[in-house]
């Protein structure tokens, strides 16, 4: 049994909070750290008795001694945590972004490496039912090009609406696209991004309303990425990500669907309008194709994921290890260097 720490009590702390309780086989939660003490104070009876709560990281990694801590602060709060923990021999899970300083997110990456700590970071999207279909996709079908897009709105945090404290809507959020492109395509090359503002009207606001990025991947791949959080509706726009092939294309909807439109053969067993595919799932025939659903929360999988390889010491089965994930933040921070530049950067200078 495992002791679990955690460190930041806000929105996605209690995400992993519905997991982490549920993990009482593995894990046994120990303590919580938020600057607001009554936040800690709630995570800590959410756990039923026995967690402890603090203000201060280190007086709770010294007190509690965790085999492992959930690291999950906003993205300009990162550095001094990561530190620490890493000084104290202590496997830890971060949540994305994993920074906004890149010299700071390589010095963290060498250093885990040195110490052959367990890493693992949020990108629970890899873990969807999802993501097998498409890179099998992929694999079946060469893909020339992709297009993505995610429209939303302001979410209600101060620190969002300042690009220097989160990055900027491509950084913050939609790097989750940045990070699934990248599982199932390969390495980005070049990116070229262009910003706007004038489109929001909104308190203490000062980041971009949308931006938009060509990108040249390594294999030769082009993609476009659009993204904005000027939108007051869901009619505004469909955010999805096409993965365009010679005769089909696959269009997935993050932690939604993924379908496929032409080329593909209706299998034999059809029950109905379902289809019952070689291992087991299911995805409904339609005019169009082939329409696999996802379903529950993959941040289960992500979460218990790491636990287990923190038991084991066996990282195979993570799917985005700290390594993994600052190739994700290079390709977002190279984006807002071309923005500020106005000029194509290189994604692999960010990485040297």
């Amino acid at each position: 049994m495992m002791k679990v720490a955690m460190i930041g009590c806000g929105g996605i702390g209690e995400y992993h909070l519905s997991h982490l309780t549920t993990f009482g086989d593995i894990a046994q939660l120990a303590g919580f750290c938020d600057l607001i003490l009554e936040r800690a104070e709630k995570f800590a009876q959410e756990t039923g008795g026995g967690a402890m709560a603090y203000t201060d990281f280190r007086v709770m990694l010294t007190e509690v001694k965790p085999d492992a801590v959930f690291v999950c602060v906003p993205p300009y709060c990162h550095g001094e945590i990561e530190e620490e923990l890493i000084n104290r021999n202590i496997d830890f899970f971060v949540e994305k972004p994993l920074t906004l300083d890149m010299e700071l997110a390589k010095s963290i990456e060498k250093r885990v490496a040195e110490k052959g700590l367990v890493t693992a970071v949020g990108f629970q999207c890899r873990y969807d039912m999802l993501a097998e279909h498409i890179k099998e996709f992929a694999r079946q079908n060469p893909i020339p090009f992709v297009d993505c897009t995610r429209f939303g709105s302001i979410p209600e945090v101060f620190w969002w609406k300042d690009k220097k404290l989160s990055g900027g809507q491509l950084v913050e959020q939609t790097i989750h696209q940045l990070d699934y492109i990248r599982y199932v395509l390969g390495e980005p090359e070049t990116v070229f991004s262009m910003a706007a503002r004038g489109f929001v009207e909104a308190a203490d606001y000062d980041t971009d309303d949308l931006s938009a990025t060509v990108v040249r991947f390594e294999n030769g791949a082009l993609a476009t990425i659009g993204t904005g959080c000027y939108a007051e509706s869901g009619d505004a726009f469909d955010s999805k990500t096409v993965f365009s092939a010679k005769d089909k294309r696959g269009e997935m909807k993050l932690l939604d669907t993924f379908e496929i439109f032409g080329g593909q053969q209706q299998e034999e067993n059809e029950i109905g309008n379902l289809v019952v595919k070689g291992d087991g799932g299911l995805s409904s025939a339609s005019k169009n194709g082939l329409v696999y659903q996802n379903e529950g929360d993959p941040g289960f999988l992500c979460d218990r994921t790491f636990l287990e390889a923190v038991l084991s010491r066996d990282q195979s089965k993570i799917r985005s290890t700290y390594s993994d994930a600052l190739k994700t933040l290079a390709f977002g921070l190279a984006c807002n260097k071309s923005m500020e530049t106005g000029l194509p950067v290189h994604v692999q200078d960010l990485l040297k």
